[in-house]
């Protein structure tokens, strides 16, 4: 499981140093792609695996569920980590989270998010986060 918060930089060739609790879950090499909320999204080679039979079974006739596909898909790379502790985040990656130097990186359960730190942060703040309006509507979707 992935939790915790930890501030990085990505260098100017768009190298990225994935924290060493996250790197020991997520193996050797694992996926990164195009994450909602302007985030990327990072997933061992298992749960990648997971997310894909999941994603298989939407019907191929549903527009929005091809379009959800795609996105996810085209966006996805495979990365290794070198002996520094890095990544290489492709251009196209960087390009849509908007990371250029300081980044989050995230544990949020079967995945890593890796942010733009500026973007994270106000996501994250009180003004558009309220823990009472969160649980209100998690309790709306647990009764369904």
């Amino acid at each position: 499981m992935f939790i915790g918060e930890y501030q990085h930089n990505i260098d100017a060739k768009g190298r990225l140093i994935i924290p060493s609790k996250f790197r020991e879950d997520l193996g050797e090499k694992f996926i990164v792609t195009k994450g909602l909320d302007n985030c990327l999204f990072v997933y061992s080679l298992e749960e990648w695996a997971n997310l894909e039979s999941k994603l298989k079974t939407l019907p191929l006739t549903n527009k929005d569920a091809r379009a959800f596909v795609r996105f996810f898909f085209s966006g996805a790379t495979e990365c290794e980590v070198d002996k520094q502790g890095r990544i290489l985040i492709p251009a196209n990656l960087r390009e849509h989270a908007g990371l250029v130097k300081d980044v989050s990186v995230i544990g949020v359960s079967t995945r890593v998010e890796i942010w733009d730190r500026e973007r994270w942060n106000k996501y994250n703040s009180d003004d558009n986060i309220s823990a009472d309006e969160i649980a209100a509507k998690m309790e709306f979707l647990g009764n369904k």
